[in-house]
C-alpha cells in the first residue's frame, strides 16, 4: 500500500471511530419530528483458502470492513414520512477471491435496480476501498387503506428464511454474516388493502432502462392459519409468475414458494424445454423445541433453475456475461441448482444468543457449517462472532470439484454500536 493509501485508510478509520454512535430525537413539534439513528460496525475476517495455486495464489487472507450509517427520519405529519440512509464503507483486504459469493462479507458489486448508483469512491487503490453511498431516500404516504412509498427503499418478498423463489430485489447471499440492511432499490411501491383479508402489493423498481427494471405485483390473502400470495410480472427481460404460502400445522409452521421465469433467449446454464424456462422453488418448515428458553429450528430446501448443474462448470459459466449478470443481480442466490439448509437458534440469556447454520449441496455432498454467537452489552453495543467451516472435494488445477469445497475456512468478528 502506498503512503498516500495508508494515510487515506487512517483518515477513514479516524472518521468512523470518532463518529457518534447514538440515536436521538433532534426536533419534535406536534405530529412533526426529526430523529437520527447512527450505526457503526467494525468487522474483521480471517480466511484460509483450499490448496489450489491457480485459484488461490495466497491461501491466507485477512479483511477488515467498516460501515458508518446515518439514518435521519422526518415525520411531516400523521401521514407522511421521509427516510434517508447515508453510509460510508471502508474495506481493507489482503487478497481477492474469484468466488466472492462464498464469503461472509457483502458483495462489492453495484446494487441492482437503480437509475443512478449514488455510490461514490472516496479513495481506492490496491487492497483497500473507501466509498460512500446513499442507500435509502424515500417518501412514504400512510393512508387508511394504502401505503405508498416512492424513492430508494428496501423491498423483500417471499416466505423463505435463507432462500427465496420470488425475492426479486437484491436478496442476501446465504453465507453473508450480516443481513441487517438489504440494499435499497429505486422504486415506487403501493400496498393497497382491498378487503379485510385481501391486499395487493405493486412494485416498479427502475434500472437505467425497462430491460433492467422490475414491474411486479402480488395479491395476498389469508384465512385462519393459512396465507396465500399470487405473484407475477416482469423482471428485467424475464416474464414470471409464482405462488407462495405459509401455514401453521399444530406447533410447527410450513412455508413454500414456487416461481416460473420465461427468458427471451436460451439460458446460459440451461433451462427447461427450449432452454428459456427456469423454475425456482423453496420448501421449508420451523419448530420451536421446548428446550430451556426454546430451541427454534428452521429447515429449508431450495431449487434454482438458474444455477449450474455441475460444480466443474461454475467458473467457466461465471466468465459468461449472461450468467454473471444474473448471479450478481440476485436471480440465483446459489451457484448450483440444489441446496438444503438448517438454521437453529437458542437464547442462552438476554445477553447471549447462539446460532448454527448448515448449508449443503445434495448433489455433491459439499457444504458449510456456520456456528455463531451474539453477545449484547447493554442497549447500544453487541458483538457477533461467526466461523465458516466448509467441507467437500476441494478444487484442483483451477477446476471446482464441488460447490462448497472452494469456500475458505474463516472466522468473522463484528462489533456493532447503534441505538
Amino acid at each position: 500500500m502506498t503512503p498516500r493509501g495508508a494515510r487515506a485508510v487512517l483518515a477513514a478509520a479516524g472518521v468512523l471511530l470518532a463518529a457518534p454512535a447514538a440515536a436521538r430525537d433532534l426536533w419534535t413539534q406536534g405530529e412533526r419530528s426529526l430523529a437520527l439513528r447512527t450505526s457503526l460496525k467494525a468487522s474483521l475476517l480471517l480466511s484460509h483458502a483450499p490448496e489450489d495455486p491457480l485459484l488461490f495464489p495466497e491461501r491466507d487472507g485477512a479483511a477488515s470492513f467498516w460501515r458508518l450509517r446515518l439514518e435521519p427520519e422526518a415525520r411531516l405529519g400523521k401521514a407522511v414520512t421521509v427516510v434517508l440512509a447515508y453510509e460510508q464503507r471502508l474495506r481493507v483486504s489482503s487478497q481477492s477471491s474469484p468466488l466472492s459469493g462464498l464469503s461472509a462479507l457483502p458483495a462489492e458489486t453495484p446494487a441492482p435496480y437503480r437509475v443512478r448508483s449514488l455510490d461514490w469512491r472516496l479513495s481506492e487503490s490496491g487492497g483497500y476501498s473507501w466509498r460512500h453511498e446513499l442507500d435509502r431516500g424515500y417518501l412514504a404516504l400512510h393512508l387508511p387503506n394504502a401505503n405508498i412509498t416512492v424513492g430508494r427503499q428496501a423491498v423483500g418478498w417471499g416466505r423463505g428464511v435463507l432462500f427465496g423463489a420470488v425475492d426479486l430485489f437484491a436478496p442476501f447471499s446465504p453465507l453473508e454474516a450480516d443481513r441487517e440492511w438489504r440494499r435499497g432499490v429505486d422504486a415506487v411501491r403501493a400496498d393497497l388493502k382491498l378487503a379485510k383479508r385481501v391486499s395487493i402489493d405493486a412494485v416498479a423498481a427502475f434500472g437505467r432502462s425497462t430491460n433492467t427494471s422490475v414491474f411486479a405485483a402480488r395479491l395476498r390473502g389469508y384465512a385462519g392459519k393459512v396465507d396465500l400470495e399470487l405473484v407475477g410480472g416482469r423482471r428485467a427481460r424475464d416474464l414470471f409468475a409464482g405462488v407462495t404460502s405459509s401455514a401453521a400445522v399444530g406447533d410447527a409452521a410450513i412455508h413454500g414458494e414456487l416461481a416460473v421465469f420465461r427468458a427471451p433467449e436460451a439460458l446460459v446454464a440451461g433451462g427447461l424445454g427450449d432452454g428459456r424456462t427456469a423454475v425456482k422453488a423453496v420448501a421449508g418448515s420451523s419448530y420451536r423445541f421446548s428446550l430451556g428458553s426454546g430451541l427454534l429450528v428452521f429447515l429449508e430446501y431450495h431449487y434454482s433453475g438458474f444455477g449450474v448443474k455441475h460444480a466443474e462448470d461454475i467458473l467457466p459459466l461465471l466468465a459468461e456475461p449472461g450468467f454473471q449478470e444474473r448471479y450478481l443481480r440476485g436471480d440465483t442466490q446459489i451457484l448450483g441448482r440444489h441446496a438444503i439448509a438448517m438454521l437453529a437458534s437458542y437464547e442462552v440469556s438476554p445477553e447471549l444468543s447462539l446460532t448454527v447454520q448448515w448449508l449443503q449441496s445434495p448433489v455433491d455432498g459439499s457444504g458449510v457449517l456456520t456456528p455463531s454467537a451474539t453477545v449484547t452489552f447493554g442497549d447500544k453495543v453487541s458483538l457477533l462472532a461467526t466461523a465458516h467451516v466448509p467441507y467437500g472435494r476441494s478444487p484442483r488445477g483451477g477446476t471446482l470439484r464441488s460447490e462448497y469445497g472452494a469456500a475458505a475456512r474463516s472466522g468473522f468478528v463484528q462489533i456493532r454500536i447503534y441505538e
